[in-house]
């Protein structure tokens, strides 16, 4: 069972391994984290993010958080709306 629907995620630990790893790297320390742990994928992936524009757009969205994307209709439908019913216009 996953946490209630519409509880917020205040845990975030893989954003959280990114940070540490990051400012470490910024030092021009060398990673102190265990082979498969949270940290050491993270500064793999920092790692690759300077070869590789999806490693690096993949860090950026777990510090920043995705950009939101609008829903639109295209050349031959309307853009779509919501309608929640009993609220105002």
């Amino acid at each position: 069972m996953g946490r209630p629907k519409g509880a917020e995620n205040k845990d975030k630990p893989f954003r959280d391994a990114l940070r540490i790893e990051v400012a470490s790297a910024e030092k021009g320390q060398k990673s102190v984290a265990h082979k498969g742990s949270l940290r050491h994928v993270a500064r793999q992936l920092l790692i690759r993010a300077g070869e590789e524009t999806i490693a690096c757009r993949e860090v950026a969205d777990r510090l920043d958080g995705k950009v939101a994307q609008a829903i639109v209709g295209d050349n031959e439908h309307a853009p779509v709306r919501f309608i929640i019913e009993g609220a105002p216009d």
